[in-house]
């Protein structure tokens, strides 16, 4: 059940949440708040969950992002980079103003396709054009700022270009440092980071997703590209039915 006004109880719960969040963000590079929201959201108001995980997905992303910069892909970066800004503008008008149940059914649909797609086709992944990276900058703005998962659009991009495992997560971690940066930034105009109970619950969450971040990264270092891209897709599936359910119930 939603507490209405958390408290340490519900500061608590979070951090499970956080760890297994920062978990499988450690081993695919993206997709931690598209868990951790879902279910901090049976715990907690969606936008103290929002502003919450803004914070520990930054610390995260600080964490990993420069230490992985060596082998990350400047060139598919800075074109994602360049039009995040438009989607996080975009999204922070739209947060307010946009019916939450269709946009979140909308995006499921959208990222439950694409994952019933990837895992019907055979062979290699056909190879898109880099200009897809600026609809992927956009997008992930989007709906990183609208729904705190932005990942999802970079992910699909990154997996249509010819990048190794490492730089597919690296390339990845980047994105996140730009593009949870923004929304940090978004968030604490529209007035919803700096409030006492939203930073003492950030605090209490970010060493259970340290530890979630070390595991992860652990199991990354044990899998090659063939699993990962298959751990990506599956994880894609539960992250659209996630979203489909909550549209639907909202």
């Amino acid at each position: 059940m939603i507490v209405p006004d958390p408290g340490w109880l519900a500061y608590l719960a979070l951090a499970p949440i956080a760890l297994l969040g920062a978990f499988l963000y450690g081993v695919t590079g993206f997709g931690s708040a598209l868990v951790t929201i879902p279910l901090a959201s049976f715990v907690v108001p969606l936008p103290f969950a929002l502003a919450v995980f803004a914070l520990v997905d930054w610390t995260n992303a600080l964490r990993v992002g420069f230490s992985s910069r060596r082998d990350m892909v400047k060139s598919e970066w800075l074109r994602m980079a360049s039009t995040m800004i438009i989607g996080t503008a975009l999204g922070t008008t739209l947060l307010f103003h946009l019916p939450r149940s269709g946009a979140l059914l909308a995006l499921g649909c959208f990222v439950f396709g694409y994952a019933l797609y990837a895992l019907a086709a055979r062979g290699e992944m056909r190879i898109v054009s880099r200009g897809w990276a600026y609809v992927a900058g956009v997008c992930g703005g989007l709906s990183g700022t609208l729904f705190g998962a932005g990942g999802p659009p970079y992910a699909i991009y990154l997996s249509h270009r010819p990048v190794s495992k490492e730089a597919f997560r690296a390339t990845l971690f980047a994105c996140s440092v730009v593009s949870i940066t923004l929304r940090v930034i978004s968030y604490s105009i529209a007035g919803m980071l700096l409030k006492q109970d939203v930073l003492i619950a950030a605090l209490v969450t970010v060493p259970a997703a340290m530890l979630g971040l070390r595991l992860g990264s652990r199991v990354f270092d044990r899998i090659d590209r063939t699993t990962l891209a298959r751990t990506i897709v599956l994880l894609l599936l539960a992250i659209g039915a996630s979203l489909i359910v909550r549209g639907l119930l909202q």
